[in-house]
């Protein structure tokens, strides 16, 4: 007889990233939080923060959530277990760099953490702290299960595990923080009940699968006219073929960016846009470079994918809620002020088009636009087909206080993201006090030396600044 387990349906957006999820393609986010030791912290200082955390037992959703099923292809979606016994000696890890503990062993630790697959049999995230980061550094890298969460719910429930007091002596480890749920009727989920057979569940859960893929399929419709009408906006899979695309590997490199914030606001102000036209402009002025350096620069404009959030301020959900502008990134423009225009044109259109969808069409918005891209990975034909854009550029608004983890200061933060078939690169940055900090994740096998990526990306900014900003 089957047991009878507290599950949880998996919406279809984060079905999605459940059924591509392989050894070359991992799905999970993450994120690199560097810290300074509190005065006075002794050598033994870690060893007991990592056995404190290890003896948390309140773990609440999504962290106690691990897939009762392998993700197939067919009518059984996956669904959640909520587990009440976990192993955080599994979870919960602690390592050191080898000496001399810079930011050159960090990278390649992370490189290598980021690379390996979650344990699909367990719950859907790991926290790694690492010791020997200079004289009184460390660092945490936590990885979570795209399904799990997206970029903004993740940061939302980052803030609430630390403080802005350096006083405080404990704060809570991330995974004790949960999602505060809405309501059924408001959130629109429903969850299966604990009783019945878990066949009964599944079979429900198909059933609810099919009704929602019919409602995207409407909302498609809407989606579809509304783009013959705008007919001059950056068109999805109208991407050129790039050293961006094709079959990828499990392995991945990454690297950093940190800059000042105000500094970007300011560029910003002068040219007559936003933050995000700023980080666009350097994503796409680091790529043309890389790109026509190793003779792979396309005569046509890459395109960019921009996750805008669709949360309201007060949601604490998790899982993923977004939409995904298309833009141009011009990277056929050689003069950077014309490449910033041209590029402030494009992301303006963008806007206006999504602001133009109705609310059922906004909502489906991020899974319509990638519907024939999910399907091409779900059957084996990633990196053979078209994609929707070149690149991922995100940002993701973070703290603007500086914030202390029982007492460490928090120096540092970095993102880190997912790579699926087709797509070799994505830019993330995120904000945090005062300084905007840039993770570039890329194929290693596919994009070599990409640290030269990120040092162009800084190159760019002094050019840009000498344009813009005149002494």
């Amino acid at each position: 007889m089957l047991r009878r387990m507290a599950l949880k349906r998996v919406s279809p957006v984060d079905t999605a990233w459940l059924l591509i999820e392989s050894r070359d393609t991992p799905m999970h986010v993450g994120a690199l939080l560097e810290f300074t030791k509190p005065d006075g912290a002794g050598p033994d200082y870690l060893t007991n923060l990592v056995e404190r955390m290890q003896q948390e037992r309140r773990i609440p959703k999504p962290w106690n959530l691990r897939p009762v099923n392998a993700p197939v292809i067919g009518p059984r979606l996956p669904l959640m277990h909520e587990e009440t016994d976990i192993d955080l000696s599994y979870h919960v890890r602690h390592l050191a760099l080898p000496e001399p503990g810079g930011q050159r062993e960090l990278g390649v630790l992370i490189s290598r953490l980021h690379s390996h697959q979650l344990d699909m049999h367990r719950p859907l995230w790991e926290v790694h702290l690492i010791d020997g980061l200079g004289e009184d550094g460390f660092a945490i890298y936590a990885k979570t299960h795209h399904s799990l969460m997206d970029g903004v719910s993740g940061m939302r429930l980052l803030l609430r595990t630390l403080s802005p007091d350096p006083e405080v002596e404990q704060t809570p480890a991330m995974w004790t923080v949960g999602e505060k749920p809405k309501s059924a009727v408001s959130s629109g989920e429903k969850v299966p009940p604990s009783s019945g057979s878990l066949v009964g569940t599944v079979a429900g859960t198909a059933r609810s699968g099919v009704s929602t893929l019919a409602d995207l399929g409407r909302a498609a419709v809407e989606l579809g006219s509304s783009r013959i009408r705008e007919g001059d906006l950056a068109v999805p899979y109208g991407a050129p073929d790039s050293a961006l695309g094709g079959k990828i590997a499990g392995q991945r490199r990454f690297a950093t960016q940190q800059y000042d914030l105000e500094e970007l606001k300011a560029l910003a102000k002068a040219a007559g846009g936003t933050l995000n036209d700023i980080v666009l402009y350097l994503s796409s002025s680091a790529l043309r470079r890389y790109l026509k350096e190793h003779g792979e620069l396309p005569a046509r404009s890459l395109t960019a994918g921009v996750p805008v959030s669709l949360r309201a301020a007060d949601d604490q959900t998790t899982g993923t809620n977004v939409a995904i502008l298309v833009t141009e990134l011009a990277t056929n423009y050689g003069d950077p002020l014309e490449r910033l225009e041209a590029i402030q044109s494009s992301m303006s259109e963008a806007k206006s088009h999504v602001s133009s969808l109705s609310a059922t069409a906004l909502e489906s918005y991020s899974l319509l636009l990638n519907v024939p891209f999910i399907t091409g990975l779900v059957v084996g034909l990633g990196g053979h087909t078209p994609v929707p854009f070149n690149v991922t550029v995100s940002n993701v608004p973070g703290p603007k206080e500086p914030l202390y983890m029982s007492g460490s200061r928090l120096d540092r933060l970095s993102p880190l993201s997912l790579l699926p078939q087709g797509t070799a690169l994505n830019i993330t940055c995120v904000s945090y006090a005062g300084t905007m900090n840039f993770g570039l994740t890329g194929a290693r096998d596919s994009l070599p030396h990409l640290q030269r990526l990120a040092i162009y990306m800084g190159e760019e900014l002094e050019i840009l600044k000498e344009e813009l900003l005149p002494d």
